[in-house]
């Protein structure tokens, strides 16, 4: 069954309230695909507090919900080191049951345009080949693999580099 307006789940801006509950969203999920490592961001002290980090000027963060509980998030960051009118999609991750029914590409349009409402033309991105489905999906939106990370993630552990022009 797909997503629909019909369904309760409701989007939202990320609060400091979210950022135990995202994190350890976060975290279930790299434990789920047996990829908690060093270089990701399940060791990445930010995912602790998302909240902070979406509060720098020309990133924000989406929270999907469904009858209160946070199922899922995504955001859009300018991460240090990336070309002019560039920014990284971050952090999407979406709880095993929630998936293939839309959400993960509702929370990324709501990025997309988020992206485009902050002026970037263009939206990085990196992963794992762990997450074959994600991976999927970010084709599917227009994402194209490049060959080599841009910009200063940190995230050293990550081997799959995409971008999309918006």
């Amino acid at each position: 069954m797909r997503f629909t307006m019909t369904t309760k789940i409701q989007f939202r801006h990320l609060v400091k309230e979210d950022n135990k509950a995202i994190a350890e969203l976060i975290r279930s999920v790299f434990r789920e695909f047996g990829i908690a490592r060093p270089g990701t961001v399940y060791f990445d002290p930010t995912t602790d507090d998302l909240f902070t980090l979406f509060s720098t000027p020309g990133s924000e963060y989406w929270i999907a919900e469904d009858k209160g509980k946070i199922i899922g998030g995504c955001g859009v960051y300018p991460t240090p080191g990336l070309p002019a009118g560039c920014a990284e999609l971050q952090k999407l991750y979406l709880l095993s049951s929630y998936r293939g029914k839309g959400i993960g590409r509702g929370l990324m349009e709501k990025t997309f345009e988020s992206a485009k409402g902050l002026g970037y033309n263009q939206l990085y991105l990196e992963s794992l080949p762990e997450l074959g489905r994600a991976i999927s999906l970010y084709e599917k939106a227009g994402f194209r693999n490049i060959p080599g990370p841009l910009g200063d993630s940190g995230h050293f552990g990550c081997n799959i580099w995409m971008l999309k022009d918006l």
